[in-house]
């Protein structure tokens, strides 16, 4: 990439308010979604401990199976924002309920495989024989709103696409509510228990999707697009989303490998691990909301036909990731003293808990670089790259990790591991932004 010449105030300007007015609603629907976990947790938590911990294996099968698919919301803000670019709404529109469709799709065929094998995938997660039925119970009640969970995945990529980020925060804000008062109202008032729990989060979820949908319908009739189901764009959709669905599974066997390893090194050592994997996941939640910004701003300008302005605006994201970087860096260090009594009062595990913090707190910055190229990539439609580039970093990342007990290496060496793997995420998404290849303009990739 050419040297760029100096951009004027207003265009920086210009920038960040565009930035900005994407990123912070898209900040508060991603904090509200593990919040309905939480309002179940503190719930159900008041059944007994048989039924939160089938609650909490439940809700970990379940997050890993969503997860899997969250390529949905990716792919299809990228193809979205594209057309929307080039000034082709109805077809952005139709773009859009393809990924709907296919997720309705992919829904139903999670539901078929997840309602006989609760009670086996409950046991492979190590549930107790008091547990066991709980969690069973959960799930398959739980899994009958996966589809409106996909859905959710789905329509949000839409509006996203479409700039449009507000929306999905105030579903999430209402979702949240509503699975607030149904939890209540069915696991008490009605008597269900951690039945009751799983029907409250899945009329919520149901009632999200529908509101999702009545956007989007609106949205296709305003501009004429056809809502019916297109095989060819399905499969188009699914095609897209096939190398995302790779970069997600290779960042999930990062993390499983990672958690795996401190569960090697003693109970002190994976319990500080749980807790910095929730700060971790939390900071990642603003940086996220970054790359979001990116994926819908990015796409609309290559759609346009606006090369010279989608690196332009890609370099101000870069700014952004690695400021976002230092300050979350900076907020661990000067709050380590208030937020860690919170999560334990063992001191063994503070003890263990804070140099590794520290590691965590100075790779802040390359995780905001990382975080915002991921985004610009997945606007572009990069989605092969981004495969690649994250199996290159499972292989380097996985020897490593498993050779921290081997070394008598503490959580503090796995985490110093975690930060390389973030630096190789960095380096090879460095390396493509400064090619230029992902550079593609036009309605399609």
């Amino acid at each position: 990439m050419t040297q760029a010449p100096a951009r004027p105030k207003s265009e920086r300007r210009r920038h960040d308010r565009e930035i900005f007015a994407l990123a912070v609603p898209a900040f508060g629907a991603l904090v509200a979604e593990p919040l309905f976990v939480m309002v179940d947790s503190a719930i159900v938590g008041h059944l007994g401990t048989p039924q939160l911990a089938g609650l909490g294996i439940a809700a970990a099968l379940l997050a890993t199976g969503v997860s899997v698919f969250v390529f949905l919301a990716y792919a299809t803000t990228a193809a979205v924002a594209r057309r929307v670019g080039a000034g082709d709404l109805p077809s952005a529109i139709r773009q859009g309920m393809d990924g709907i469709w296919l997720a309705l799709l992919l829904g139903m065929a999670v539901i078929a495989v997840t309602l006989p094998t609760a009670p086996w995938l409950v046991e492979v997660f190590g549930a107790s024989d008091t547990a066991a039925p709980y969690a069973t119970t959960y799930l398959r009640v739980s899994s009958l709103g996966i589809p409106a969970m996909l859905i959710v995945l789905a329509a949000t990529g839409v509006l996203r696409g479409l700039q449009d980020t507000r929306t999905p925060l105030y579903v999430a804000i209402a979702g949240f509510t509503a699975n607030a008062v149904l939890n209540v109202v069915l696991v008490h008032g009605a008597g269900l228990g951690i039945a009751g729990s799983a029907w409250g989060t899945v009329i919520a979820q149901v009632g999200m999707a529908v509101a999702y949908l009545f956007v989007v319908v609106r949205g296709a009739r305003r501009h004429g697009a056809s809502l019916r189901p297109d095989a060819a764009g399905i499969r188009a959709s699914a095609q897209a989303g096939a190398p995302l669905l790779v970069r997600t599974l290779s960042l999930r066997a990062v993390l499983m490998i990672a958690t795996g390893v401190a569960a090697r090194l003693g109970d002190a050592e994976v319990a500080a691990h749980q807790i910095i994997l929730s700060l971790w996941s939390l900071m990642a939640f603003a940086l996220d909301a970054i790359a979001i910004a990116g994926q819908a701003i990015i796409g609309r300008y290559l759609g346009a036909g606006d090369a010279e302005g989608a690196r332009r605006v890609c370099r101000r994201m870069v700014e952004w990731g690695i400021a976002s970087g230092l300050l979350l860096g900076a907020l661990i260090v000067l709050a380590r003293p208030l937020f860690i009594p919170l999560f334990t009062d063992d001191q063994t595990v503070r003890d263990t808990l804070l140099p590794a913090l520290l590691v965590v707190a100075l790779s802040q910055p390359i995780a905001g670089v990382v975080f915002v190229l991921d985004g610009v990539l997945m606007g572009a439609g990069d989605g092969p790259y981004l495969a690649a580039a994250m199996v290159v970093t499972l292989v380097a990342f996985a020897p490593v990790a498993l050779l921290v007990p081997a070394f008598g290496g503490g959580l503090t060496a796995l985490w110093w591991a975690m930060g390389l793997m973030m630096l190789v995420r960095m380096v090879t998404l460095w390396l493509r932004m400064r090619s230029g290849r992902w550079v593609v303009t036009g309605a399609t990739r």
